[in-house]
């Protein structure tokens, strides 16, 4: 197989790709539920899967049809619009059992470059952070009305920010006083609180909490993992891609839960759970990136793979 970055494009550089197409080899069609700008699609179709590739944002399914369209002609590829957190409201893929799921999560290499998507802290940058830009709640809407409660609890378990509670207060008395609108206005409230010599590292990660409340990217995986895994035909695989130790719990216990014969709690006195498990793990721990390729795609240190195989007779 070609190197990592050989499925790189301008929108996205695939992290992982020989691990993913080694999990999912023997499944003739997979769901790309992520597709962004088609760089995992690209590998498996070069190893003779079919695909069927699945974003929320028409932008990434308008860039990755135009890569893959003599895929498409072939037959052997096709777009659709929606989210993998709610596949039962596709009609496109209403009854259809797949062999094979990707999902590669967070937000592509393009998508935070660009402006205009508003996921930067680069000065100026509306506050947006929305994957599907006809949803009705950006950022700066989130900000001004979430009460102290929700900002803190999102502060803390998806930016890992021990003064989650100071940052809410923070927001809250500035809002009341300024319309949260830009990129400046974020950074503010956390440098007021973090300190004036708080930089890139601590924006990065309080931006990407709030676009993970915008998007209900933690509840939405934690509701669609079952769904997925239901749609798997028997000996299916779902593999997962996490940058987010929040997303990468959610589908570590959901993996694990699927794998243990019985799931009654430990004092319940009779199983009353179906008594056999829904199927097995293929990665005992999380596959990371070699040196390597972090080396020529940082974005890949943070990448956690795991995968786990439906049972053979379900």
């Amino acid at each position: 197989m070609s190197t990592p970055l050989t499925y790189a494009s301008a929108w996205h550089a695939p992290v992982l790709v020989e691990e993913v197409c080694s999990l999912l080899t023997g499944c003739e069609t997979i769901l790309d539920g992520t597709l962004g700008g088609g760089g995992h699609t690209a590998a498996l179709l070069e190893a003779g899967h079919r695909v069927i590739g699945l974003d929320r944002d028409p932008a990434a399914l308008e860039v990755a049809t135009a890569r893959l369209q003599a895929a498409g002609i072939a037959g052997r590829f096709e777009a659709v619009l929606g989210n993998h957190d709610a596949i039962e409201e596709i009609p496109a893929l209403e009854g259809r059992r797949l062999d094979g799921i990707l999902l590669d999560l967070g937000v592509s290499s393009r998508q935070l470059d660009d402006d205009a998507r508003g996921f930067s802290f680069r000065p100026g940058v509306l506050l947006d952070m929305r994957m599907n830009p006809t949803q009705p709640l950006d950022a700066a809407a989130w900000l001004m009305e979430s009460d102290a409660a929700t900002l803190t609890r999102i502060f803390r378990e998806a930016g890992d920010e021990p003064r989650a509670a100071r940052l809410a207060a923070e927001i809250i008395r500035r809002r009341e006083r300024h319309p949260f609108a830009v990129s400046d206005d974020l950074v503010g409230a956390i440098r007021a609180v973090l300190g004036a010599r708080s930089g890139p590292g601590e924006f990065a990660r309080l931006f990407q909490a709030v676009r993970i409340a915008v998007n209900d990217e933690l509840g939405g995986l934690a509701r669609g993992l079952e769904t997925l895994r239901d749609r798997l035909a028997p000996g299916g695989v779902l593999a997962v891609i996490a940058y987010h130790s929040g997303e990468d719990r959610i589908v570590k216990q959901s993996f694990r839960a699927w794998s243990t014969a019985c799931t009654c709690p430990p004092r319940q006195p009779m199983c009353t759970c179906p008594g056999v498990a829904a199927g097995t793990l293929l990665t005992r721990r999380g596959v990371v990136a070699l040196e390597t390729e972090i080396a020529g795609n940082p974005r890949a240190r943070s990448a956690r793979l795991r995968a786990w195989r439906r049972a053979e007779g379900d």
